[in-house]
């Protein structure tokens, strides 16, 4: 599903205009993004959380060449699903 699509979902599910089912969507997103961006944790009763985890700077190799090179620390973004969500998508049945 795509954030187009999830707009046009909201819109139907609740009956808003399709406009502004984006322009919440999009603020949603934004701040969830906004706190990511803080470092803080976002979470979401019974879908999961989302947060920022430092990746430690490591060596690596080039694939073509076999030559090690530095890749530098770094920030990603995880997910991690919650009990409700890991339930749902386990169901059988």
């Amino acid at each position: 599903m795509t954030k187009s699509e999830l707009s046009l979902a909201l819109a139907e599910k609740i009956g808003i205009k399709k406009k502004d089912a984006r322009l919440v969507t999009d603020e949603i997103f934004e701040l969830m993004r906004s706190a990511l961006v803080r470092g803080e944790k976002v979470q979401i009763s019974g879908f999961g959380s989302f947060e920022v985890k430092d990746r430690p700077a490591r060596i690596g190799h080039n694939p073509s060449t076999h030559e090690e090179i530095q890749i530098p620390a770094y920030k990603s973004a995880s997910f991690s699903p919650g009990k409700t969500l890991k339930g749902a998508i386990n169901k059988k049945g």
